[in-house]
């Protein structure tokens, strides 16, 4: 039995509930979304210098998604709020890169386009599966997809030629062109890790009808 509050007091949220969405990894995870529009301003710049310093925080974020699930796991404070913050952040993150990517011709139309597609339907379709009872972890399609990602979209925040010496010899790099093999890489593991899902939520739905009829 509780205690009465107060005549006229709205009850106090439960102490486990406010120490949920502050916990550390939560933290980290609120974190990544407010330096999102920093390293937007940084790649908008158009310099070297800002484009270096956007992907070093852009490394940055990206370490601390997986710090934040790292710690949750280790120190028992995987959460609803987390489960909830950390793939909208992973989300918010990479489409803003992109679509700030987009007027300054860094990436194509249409890679936007079929990516930003692709999250729409996945995300869908994890309400879905929700809905039936059924968990859609990431599979390793998915995991793959995100390494390539954030590989690639770091190389496009550099963009610009650099000229390596190495004694008597110069080797220019362009990050653009690297980026760029790297995005559509990722976009194969995006397509393919869609297929995938799609394919394990049809299969769940179909054994479970095959299970009402007998």
């Amino acid at each position: 039995m509780t205690a009465p509050t107060p005549h006229g007091a709205a009850p106090a949220a439960p102490q486990s509930v406010r120490a949920d969405i502050w916990n550390l990894p939560n933290t980290l995870t609120m974190g990544r979304i407010v330096i999102i529009p920093v390293i937007c301003l940084l790649i908008a710049a158009e310099n070297p210098f800002a484009g270096t310093l956007a992907a070093i925080l852009f490394g940055l974020a990206a370490f601390t998604d997986w710090l934040d699930g790292y710690i949750a796991r280790k120190r028992n404070l995987v959460s609803l709020t987390g489960k909830f913050l950390d793939p909208l952040a992973d989300k918010l993150l990479v489409m803003a890169v992109l679509v700030t990517m987009l007027p300054l011709d860094r990436v194509p139309s249409w890679f936007v386009a079929i990516l930003l597609g692709r999250e729409l339907a996945v995300n869908g379709l994890r309400a879905l599966a929700a809905g039936e009872g059924m968990n859609m972890a990431a599979d390793w399609g998915g995991k793959w997809k995100t390494a390539f990602q954030l590989v690639g979209l770091s190389c496009m925040m550099l963009h610009y030629e650099y000229v390596l010496h190495y004694g008597l010899f110069e080797l220019t790099v362009r990050f653009n062109r690297v980026g760029f093999v790297l995005l559509l890489i990722s976009m194969f593991f995006s397509l393919a890790s869609g297929y995938s899902y799609f394919r394990g939520f049809l299969d769940h739905i179909a054994r479970r009808a095959t299970l009402n009829r007998t």
